[in-house]
């Protein structure tokens, strides 16, 4: 188990979590006892008796005949906490609302969570559905205008990301650090990003980061299907996301008197 600070990890809680991720992982497809210990390495017994304790606290649940496990309703009560206790996500929510009215399109805020970011929340379009920005939903960083915003704030030397391809979510996804790093260096220039069909073909995106943090962990975005983005429209959505932006950033220079966040 790995140690930092010079703390010693709890092996047991340790395991709880990692069990908890995996159920999370899998969405709607349930586990298996076996395949659950066999994921995670642990004997068979061990991981019954971690269900069976996980079940009685609600974090697990299982079906009618006790042989399938997923994720219970401790895990959503959990997660509503963290967005209700964020102060930087209660102040960006009525903004998500404005920019969503005067565009009629999906807006995003979203958090960089190592080489990943997550949805903090989201505000659909009408015109069309996308079960990919809900709320709790991880995308590669690097795939996404959200992703890209963010890490641009960053040094290339201090990016996230380890030797080898990155992955692909579309023909049009950057899976070279080199792609990417020049792409990064347009929107350091540009000062938001933009994805071209490379999270979910069809859709466009452009991402602008939060700088009330410095390197800057927010962002913001507006999804838009190719079909429908004018040139005109791309230069309005660019604007009102960039004013959505300094309205943010002007009422949350830095929180004080709350807990500065690791």
């Amino acid at each position: 188990m790995p140690e930092s600070s010079g703390v010693r990890g709890v092996k047991s809680a340790a395991r709880t979590v990692a069990l908890l991720e995996l159920l999370a992982t899998r969405g709607d497809r349930p586990a298996r006892l076996d395949e659950l210990a066999e994921e995670l390495g642990v004997p068979r017994s061990s991981m019954y008796q971690l269900l069976q304790t996980l079940i009685e606290c609600g974090w697990v649940r299982s079906d009618t005949t006790g042989s399938l496990y997923g994720i219970g309703i401790r895990a959503l009560l959990t997660g509503t906490s963290y967005l209700d206790s964020d102060p930087h996500v209660r102040v960006v929510r009525p903004y998500l609302d404005e920019a969503s009215d005067a565009l009629g399109e999906t807006i995003h805020l979203a958090r960089l969570d190592g080489s990943d970011v997550v949805y903090l929340a989201t505000r659909e379009s009408h015109e069309y559905l996308r079960t990919i920005s809900r709320v709790g939903r991880r995308i590669p960083a690097h795939a996404g205008a959200l992703g890209k915003a963010l890490l641009a704030e960053r040094p290339d030397n201090e990016l996230p990301f380890s030797e080898g391809p990155l992955a692909a979510l579309t023909d049009n996804t950057h899976t070279t650090r080199s792609t990417l790093l020049a792409d990064l260096a347009e929107v350091r220039e540009r000062g938001y990003s933009i994805d071209r069909e490379e999270t979910v073909t069809g859709i466009a995106g452009f991402g602008f980061a939060l700088r009330y943090g410095t390197p800057a962990t927010d962002a913001i975005s507006c999804s838009v299907p190719v079909a429908r983005l004018s040139e005109a429209h791309e230069t309005r959505v660019i604007a009102v996301m960039r004013e959505m932006r300094t309205k943010i950033e002007s009422v949350l220079p830095s929180t004080s008197g709350t807990p500065d966040w690791r």
